[in-house]
């Protein structure tokens, strides 16, 4: 881990790059929630160097968003794989939230394969702020961020 960035343990977003915020690392987990868990499969998509994998996993690992398991390939030796934990499995909705920032503010003439959709029904979903009480759509513009604790929490 970097060290709490500002040093400040009390704000998530820092203690969430301290996790996260290395080159890489979320493209790591963007894979991992398409279903990479090998080395190979993760090195073979990003084309990372390998030190620069070993080093992100490791990081990954060490901060619960993924486990190292074992596997045997069948007639090969045992090996590791990477598993998306509880914790990596909720970064689902950071990168739904940055791949609609990125189609809305940083296009492009290329298209994208990566789509979020509903595991049930395949329909496209997008991210949202909803209000923790009467569940009532927030648009974003009319989002604030503000210090100390909110009411309804």
């Amino acid at each position: 881990m970097l060290g709490i960035l500002g040093g400040d343990e009390r704000c998530p977003i820092a203690r969430s790059l301290d996790v996260l915020g290395e080159k890489w690392t979320l493209m790591i987990v963007r894979d991992a929630l398409a279903g990479s868990t090998r080395f190979s499969q993760f090195q073979q998509s990003l084309g990372i160097p390998r030190e620069v994998l070993t080093a992100r996993l490791g990081s990954l690992v060490e901060g619960g968003v993924l486990e190292r398991t074992a596997y045997k390939p069948e007639g090969g030796r045992v090996r590791e794989e990477y598993v998306l934990t509880d914790a990596g499995r909720d970064l689902s909705l950071v990168l739904l939230a940055l791949g609609g920032w990125a189609d809305r503010h940083r296009r492009t003439d290329l298209t994208s394969d990566l789509r979020f959709v509903d595991a049930e029904t395949g329909e496209p979903v997008e991210a949202a702020a909803v209000t923790r009480v009467a569940q009532r759509r927030v648009p974003l513009g009319d989002l604030k961020a503000v210090q100390g604790h909110t009411s309804g929490t």
